[in-house]
């Protein structure tokens, strides 16, 4: 059995996020919530960008609609799942 086997495997999302205006600071501090690795303020049609790991699909949706969705600065989020591991 190698090393590569023993690895934890992990689901893996990349999270765009629209917030209220000047407030995408605020989600950027939310890197502090286990399971976001990543969080940043973007230009573009997103405010913010987080790389959120997590164990099984549902791990990743309590992240997601627990913790950011919720956030009240949260306007709409955009999910996209990675197809690796």
């Amino acid at each position: 059995m190698s090393t590569k086997d023993l690895r934890q495997k992990y689901v893996r999302a990349f999270v765009m996020i629209t917030m209220k205006p000047g407030t995408s600071q605020k989600i950027v501090s939310s890197r502090k919530i286990r399971g976001i690795k990543i969080a940043n303020s973007v230009f573009g049609r997103f405010d913010a960008v987080a790389v959120i790991e997590a164990t099984d699909l549902e791990e990743l949706k309590k992240i997601i609609y627990e913790m950011i969705e919720r956030h009240p600065d949260v306007i709409h989020t955009e999910t996209l799942l990675s197809m690796q591991q």
